[in-house]
């Protein structure tokens, strides 16, 4: 049985303008010692499903239909006294902008502590025992002294080590990763994601890794998913996505990948915006900027296409190629002709 078993998921936002379908029945499953990537550009869907699943919306947030599971055990509809024992216990998370995650007004070592005893049985004593040795895992120098530093004394790299630090303190099965990176340098990137793999290979744990960087997703990850509009495009083995990409939204984002083969030559970026998803087109979300767009993609949502054993895409043109060679399956089982 897998750790972590999304089905159908879907989430919307009710504002004054209307409904915002912002995760439209997204479907997947995550087992021990994997590490999962979702990527896609602002917007696509890929925090909100991550929020989903920890059920830390906003207020005007709310899971209107699907299941997820956690060891079996389902988590939407389930009482707060379950979702406190989930989060931070079992499924942890790293927020994208460590400075605002991190209170201002109390020390590192406050903040690690209350961590430790809101979601562990330790007292004072042993929670600052633990608190030193988590920033001894992450690698943070002086950790005596980080404990009465308030988080504007640190850099932004060490800040997100303190978040790892926290999120990991409680040795959760699932850490989400919400673009752990994004606001480091290239030289702390690096750093970043290897301490993440490192700390990923020592306690087997599992990682979901949001994110738009392909090169972190290349880095870290064993399987994609590519969202766009709230729903999932396309799924694979890293390997598949990178090097077999069928869905032209994830051909275009490997287009506008800086490679050194360029030689000079400008980057191919997707044409038009994203989605407005107040005003949803009736066909597949993508066809507005598709080059390859038919009359079909303006009109009828592509079915989910397996193109092999871990690989599957919604994507009208390789409905139209499997057709045409007979080799593409439903992933429900059954074969175009």
């Amino acid at each position: 049985m897998a750790l972590l078993e999304v089905k159908d998921l879907r989430t919307s936002f009710f504002t004054d303008a209307g409904e915002v379908k912002a995760v439209d029945g997204v479907s997947f499953e995550l087992d021990r010692g994997r590490v999962l990537g979702i990527v896609g550009e602002s917007g696509s869907g890929k925090s909100v499903t991550a929020y989903s699943i920890m059920q830390i919306l906003a207020p005007t947030g709310k899971i209107v239909g699907g299941s997820v599971k956690l060891d079996g055990q389902e988590l939407v509809g389930a009482d707060e006294k379950i979702l406190r024992g989930v989060r931070g216990n079992k499924v942890s998370i790293i927020f994208q902008d460590p400075m605002t995650s991190l209170n201002p007004t109390y020390t590192i070592g406050h903040q690690l502590m209350e961590a430790i005893t809101l979601h562990t049985d330790r007292k004072r004593k042993q929670a600052k025992a633990r608190a030193l040795e988590m920033l001894q895992l992450v690698n943070v120098n002086e950790p005596e002294k980080r404990l009465k530093q308030y988080p504007y004394e640190l850099s932004g790299g060490m800040r997100q080590r303190v978040m790892i630090a926290m999120a990991l303190a409680c040795e959760p099965d699932i850490l989400i990763a919400d673009e752990p990176t994004t606001a480091l340098d290239v030289t702390i990137q690096a750093q970043i994601l290897e301490l993440m793999k490192d700390l990923q290979e020592q306690l087997g744990m599992a990682i979901i890794m949001i994110t738009h960087d392909l090169g972190v997703v290349a880095q870290m990850c064993d399987e994609v998913i590519v969202m766009y509009a709230g729903s999932i495009c396309e799924r694979g083995t890293a390997d598949e996505i990178f090097y077999s990409p069928s869905h032209e939204y994830t051909k275009g984002l490997m287009r506008s990948i800086p490679r050194d083969e360029n030689n000079g030559q400008r980057l191919q970026p997707i044409s038009g915006t994203p989605i407005d998803l107040l005003n949803m087109p009736k066909g597949c979300p993508f066809a507005p900027r598709c080059d390859a767009a038919m009359k079909v993609c303006l009109t009828q949502r592509p079915e989910k296409m397996q193109l092999g054993d871990t690989h599957f895409s919604s994507c009208w043109v390789n409905v139209k190629d499997g057709v045409q060679r007979g080799e593409i399956t439903l992933e429900g089982g059954g074969q175009h002709a």
